[in-house]
């Protein structure tokens, strides 16, 4: 509407399709890339995301070129609830269309720069989910539940924040569409009380067009870092676990060849530092 410059969705919507994205993480395959490790973590089922979408309303507000602002209200929950822990069982075709949960919002402001040069892309963000959580290590009495076994303390809403950046550092002569040499980051925080993540960032290098003979190929590289609150490790530690979770890291290398039009393949290492954010086996010792 108005010349392109509002755009409404309404309907069964992923977030994760427009929200929080950063250009440099589509060139990998692991899933944090996208709806990163804290979002999925910490929101209710996963929150709105591939493959659970939820009844949404979005709206684009682009007045130029370089400026946009997203802002989303979605159900807070795509999976009704069930004896699974998994939302993909409680909503095992993923066209429930729950409507009566406390909804989640969200907001994202994007500012493009020197798109026939450098380029780069600068966006800010955040979500609010206006449910109640709990605390992950107080109970309801304010003692440790570790002690007590009494459910968490009530903590009204959750919220998270974000920033991200894309730049390009190095351009192909001549290139149409800038390829070259980019660097991307992501950063995210949360609330440690109600949370299991309260800390995430990631980031890396990608390198596109760089062979004359393959303009179409990239190489990439970056690494992705999810750290456990700290309310949650001291829960670990109340616990008398024999270790308690602080984080986990992943590191993936890839390169993305095009065979022909429609047809590419892609290598990929991926290297992960404590699966699970270090967490025991059933022997006690941490999975490394």
């Amino acid at each position: 509407m108005f010349g392109d410059k509002l755009a409404v969705k309404v309907g069964q919507l992923a977030a994760d399709t427009e929200f929080i994205l950063s250009e440099g993480g589509g060139f990998f395959l692991n899933g944090t890339w996208g709806w990163p490790s804290i979002s999925a973590a910490d929101l209710p089922s996963g929150g709105p995301a591939y493959p659970l979408a939820t009844p949404g309303v979005r709206v684009a507000v682009t007045p130029n070129d370089n400026f946009q602002l997203l802002v989303g209200v979605y159900n807070g929950d795509p999976a009704p609830p069930c004896a699974s822990d998994d939302p993909q069982v409680c909503n095992n075709d993923g066209l429930d269309f729950e409507l009566d949960d406390p909804p989640l919002l969200m907001v994202e402001g994007a500012y493009k720069y020197n798109q026939d040069r450098l380029a780069g892309t600068v966006k800010v963000g955040g979500w609010n989910h206006f449910g109640t959580f709990e605390n992950q290590r107080f109970g309801v009495g304010g003692n440790l539940i570790a002690v007590t076994g009494l459910p968490g303390k009530p903590i009204d809403n959750d919220y998270g924040i974000y920033g991200i950046i894309d730049q390009l550092i190095w351009r192909v002569p001549g290139s149409e569409d800038p390829k070259g040499v980019a660097v991307f980051a992501r950063v995210i925080g949360a609330p440690q009380d109600q949370n299991l993540i309260d800390f995430y960032a990631d980031g890396g290098f990608t390198f596109s067009g760089m062979i004359k003979s393959r303009p179409d190929d990239s190489f990439a590289i970056g690494f992705a870092y999810t750290g456990i609150s700290n309310t949650v490790s001291g829960f670990d530690i109340d616990s008398g676990l024999p270790v308690a979770r602080n984080y986990e890291a992943l590191l993936e290398i890839c390169y993305t060849m095009q065979l022909t039009s429609g047809w590419t393949i892609q290598p990929d290492f991926q290297y992960i530092w404590q699966p699970g954010g270090n967490v025991p086996d059933e022997n006690g010792r941490v999975v490394e």
